[in-house]
């Protein structure tokens, strides 16, 4: 019975995600037309990502407070479970931000249209990628927008596993840009709405912002030390809960 109950519940998450996206697509490709109208697709965008939480039954829980200052841009990062995280991190910033992603989701049909346009892609395979990921983040905080990437760079097949290893790009981009470090943790969305299929269920998502890290004084080298502090402050919460 439990089984059959979550079965309409995922099959339901999967046709709510559609047809709102579907409802949303007009406005969507108006406001991705111009890069200049970005903000306008990021607020549309937050209001597609609450619907969608709602409709879920999901409600968010704040455990602490946001100190960052509106109209300045900052790295978000996140630990990364579940499809849930994008949605959250979008009703959480009021800030626009761009996702730093992985160029395989722009394959999914209509998501992945609005993805490439919006997002700055990665091809993990070519090296070069990753340069121009550098000069296209550059234009993005150059219009005053923040980044979100979740450092792990994917979600773990193993859900034992508490936190996977941080790769370097987001702390290596902090620096190069001087932008300040928002870490978070998301509590719930593993428990929520993993990748097992017969799992999860509604309710509360917690949310946790950690002490904004500045990254003015650092130097290229100094990724290293930052990529582990951040790592040890979500591992140690993510752990003693």
């Amino acid at each position: 019975m439990l089984n059959s109950l979550r079965l309409l519940w995922r099959v339901w998450f999967y046709l709510l995600f559609t047809v709102v996206l579907f409802v949303f697509s007009p406005v969507f490709i108006v406001v991705t037309a111009r890069k200049r109208w970005y903000p306008v697709f990021f607020k549309v965008a937050r209001i597609w990502a609450k619907l969608i939480l709602f409709g879920m039954g999901f409600s968010i829980k704040r455990l602490s407070k946001p100190s960052f200052i509106k109209d300045k841009s900052y790295v978000f990062i996140a630990n990364h479970t579940s499809i849930v995280d994008i949605m959250l991190m979008l009703v959480i910033v009021e800030n626009p931000f761009v996702f730093v992603g992985k160029k395989e989701l722009a394959k999914i049909p209509v998501f992945g249209f609005f993805y490439s346009r919006t997002c700055v892609l990665v091809d993990r395979r070519d090296i070069k990628s990753k340069a121009k990921v550098f000069a296209q983040v550059a234009k993005k905080v150059g219009m005053g927008l923040s980044v979100c990437i979740f450092p792990e760079g994917l979600v773990p097949d193993d859900e034992s596993i508490v936190l996977h290893a941080f790769n370097r790009g987001a702390f290596s981009m902090a620096i190069a840009h001087h932008l300040p470090i928002v870490p978070i943790v998301f509590y719930d969305c593993k428990l929520r709405f993993s990748y097992t299929f017969f799992s999860g269920g509604p309710g509360p998502l917690r949310v946790k912002f950690l002490p904004i890290i500045e990254t003015d004084s650092l130097k290229p080298k100094d990724w290293v030390n930052l990529k582990n502090d951040c790592y040890e402050q979500l591992y140690t919460c993510l752990i003693s809960d």
